[in-house]
């Protein structure tokens, strides 16, 4: 155990961190229940090979993809400067073949992961001991729900899996971190996560689902009648404006139009007060990688892009993720980053659009409430105790708000995703 750092005492501190650097230096740690394989933390995930990662990795999250994690690592995205220091989990068997991967990182602060802790790090605070460093396993920056562990497929996918959740919370205690995250997981492995101790949490976000729509018109017609109103009218101010809208993959995307996008980017985080971690070196090396996977929506006026929204393409689903605009258009944000998208989804029989984080506004334009999940470890035992009855308190609330805003559906009720499964709690239910 290093100097200063006890369990049962104070958290290390952060310049003790810093100075000793333990996330340096890879980690083997064997799960509990499976003494057959060994889990191996990695400081750069160049260490693993890009095609082992991606054969485990699910199809449907490019963000998840070895070519995106690396060149935000190459790029000064993540670091210790930003509070996401690369710390990536590997489960190997005997012959130290990798099983499976996470995406993991040791964190310095909270921010960039949208599953919103700042209270429970203000009670670490308050009890005089250190909320940070912590483990968070994700993808920075992208409030995306999709596979965490990366298992592949195969008849030990479960055997894994298991192996792969018990080596997280052996290398946390190792070490000796207040928590472990897996953020916005996919339920299956939300269940996974409980079932070996892990508290699960409860969010929501706003998503489309393709019911087989042959036309945006029909997506159209499955709305009520002041709904489609609505979309059309916000639709034709922006033709009328004389704007003019492309969508492009990332590989034919030039080198200025990245550059203009990414002038849009860190202008939305300018004009908000935020920091703009996405460097245009990170787009243009994605754009190279992996262009295949990204669409990029500009709006021009008289030439000029004017605002532009960046998508990432899964196998199944379009995630929309920053937007910028240089001056303001009527209703251009919602062609940009809703309509467009929808339209791209619709013509390429992408069955799910996952718009980006919150905004109760994407209600009336086709997004429904869909649950979102995370799962927490907490070393401390006092303090996981009452994390977990806080978490029962707001999972009630939560749900509560799901079903206010589901009953504000702009479906026609026979056109309706959750009228179809019955009662209202089995329709909610529906719209995980």
């Amino acid at each position: 155990m290093h100097q200063g750092a006890s369990r049962g005492g104070r958290r290390p501190s952060l310049d003790w961190l810093r100075a000793d650097r333990p996330y340096l230096k890879s980690i083997s740690a064997c799960p509990s229940d499976h003494p057959m394989y060994k889990l191996t933390t990695h400081s750069r995930i160049a260490e693993i090979p890009a095609q082992t990662w991606n054969a485990l990795a699910d199809p449907d999250t490019p963000f998840l993809r070895h070519e995106f994690l690396r060149a935000m690592e190459d790029h000064g995205c993540v670091g210790e400067q930003l509070g996401w220091i690369p710390t990536h989990l590997a489960l190997r068997d005997a012959d130290d073949e990798v099983l499976a991967v996470a995406p993991c990182y040791l964190k310095l602060n909270s921010y960039g992961e949208f599953v919103f802790d700042w209270s429970w790090a203000d009670a670490y605070r308050r009890s005089g001991r250190d909320y940070y460093p912590k483990l968070v396993i994700a993808s920075p920056y992208t409030p995306a729900t999709g596979t965490r562990i990366l298992t592949g497929s195969g008849d030990r996918e479960g055997a894994h899996a298991r192996a792969l959740i018990q080596g997280s919370v052996k290398v946390a205690e190792r070490l000796e971190v207040s928590s472990l995250h897996w953020l916005f997981t996919t339920e299956h492995e939300t269940q996974q996560l409980e079932s070996q101790g892990l508290m699960r949490r409860l969010g929501c976000q706003f998503h489309w689902r393709n019911h087989d729509y042959d036309s945006f018109d029909a997506f159209l017609n499955a709305l009520t009648a002041a709904k489609r109103k609505m979309i059309k009218r916000e639709r034709r101010r922006v033709s009328d404006s004389g704007l003019r809208i492309r969508r492009i993959r990332g590989d034919a995307v030039s080198e200025a139009e990245w550059a203009i996008f990414h002038r849009l980017y860190c202008d939305t985080f300018d004009k908000r007060g935020g920091l703009a971690t996405l460097s245009l070196d990170f787009f243009q090396r994605i754009a190279e990688t992996m262009g295949e996977h990204l669409l990029l929506v500009l709006a021009y006026d008289a030439g000029k892009v004017v605002a532009g929204a960046f998508n990432l393409l899964g196998s199944s689903s379009l995630y929309g993720r920053h937007w910028g605009c240089f001056r303001d258009y009527h209703s251009l944000h919602f062609e940009v980053c809703y309509y467009q998208g929808l339209e791209h989804c619709v013509e390429h029989h992408l069955q799910r659009f996952e718009p980006g984080a919150q905004g109760e506004h994407k209600v009336s334009r086709g997004f429904l409430p869909t649950r979102t999940w995370s799962a927490h470890w907490v070393a401390d035992p006092n303090f996981g105790a009452a994390i977990r009855r806080f978490l029962a308190t707001e999972t009630e609330g939560m749900e509560g708000y799901i079903a206010d805003m589901t009953d504000h559906s702009p479906y026609r009720s026979s056109d309706d995703p959750a009228s179809r499964h019955g009662s209202p709690r089995a329709a909610r239910d529906a719209l995980q």
